[in-house]
């Protein structure tokens, strides 16, 4: 397994993003942190005095600005050996209800903006010849889902093949790509949600989620239980039980 020592993580003021950035600060790696809010981001850089942390705040829907805080944090750590694409917004609403604008923004950020941190990251590790680009998609990538999940599942969904596209395109180099399909983990996306089956708590999910990037697969459902298995049931589940993943 490749050391990767300075790790790039993208929404890591809260969530799965900062669980995982407290997961890799604790095995000793460098990390550039980004998020709309930098308050957190710098909590997380004082509890952590034995490594090097460098912030910098970022919406990634300012594409420009995502190609440049990436630059800037190769330049501080000298080198990017991991980026993290997890920044993603959870906020659809059912179809054909007035709430295009909370569609809209969700495919953006979801699709768009993870496309542009995907390009930033592989530009970089084509110059350096060499990294490990992680994407958080989703569980709810594998089917189009109602309600709420619509946009969201669609988002996902794209941003799967975007990634699978981006494999094969570097299957001769030594630049590495790992999708990450988490199931339901606690976070305060999914505390907005409500009631949520098969929750899996915040420390344990963003764990599981680290051991599997560390792993470098081309893709994990996590937490592999019951997550795996419930894969091959979301293929064939009859669309009026999709409702219970929504």
């Amino acid at each position: 397994m490749v050391l990767r020592k300075n790790i790039l993580i993208t929404g890591a003021s809260s969530g799965l993003g900062e669980g995982m950035a407290r997961q890799f600060a604790a095995r000793g790696r460098n990390l550039a942190l980004c998020a709309r809010r930098t308050d957190r981001l710098d909590e997380l850089k004082a509890a952590y005095p034995g490594i090097t942390v460098v912030t910098r705040p970022l919406d990634v829907n300012d594409h420009d600005r995502v190609f440049t805080v990436f630059e800037e944090f190769r330049g501080e750590l000298g080198s990017l050996d991991r980026v993290i694409v997890n920044a993603g917004l959870g906020k659809g609403q059912p179809v054909g209800k007035g709430r295009f604008d909370a569609n809209r923004q969700t495919l953006e950020t979801n699709f768009v903006a993870a496309a542009a941190q995907i390009e930033a990251a592989v530009g970089i590790f084509r110059e350096q010849r060499e990294g490990h680009l992680a994407v958080v998609s989703s569980f709810s990538a594998i089917r189009g889902l109602p309600r709420n999940l619509t946009a969201y599942a669609a988002s996902k969904a794209g941003i799967s093949a975007f990634v699978a596209g981006t494999r094969v395109e570097l299957r001769r180099t030594d630049i590495s790509v790992t999708e990450i399909r988490p199931g339901y983990i606690a976070s305060e996306m999914s505390a907005r949600s409500g009631s949520t089956p098969l929750l899996t708590g915040a420390e344990a999910g963003a764990r599981a989620m680290a051991k599997a990037i560390e792993a470098e697969p081309k893709m994990a459902y996590v937490p592999s239980w019951p997550w795996v298995p419930l894969s091959a049931v979301m293929r064939v589940l009859p669309a009026g039980l999709l409702a219970k993943f929504s």
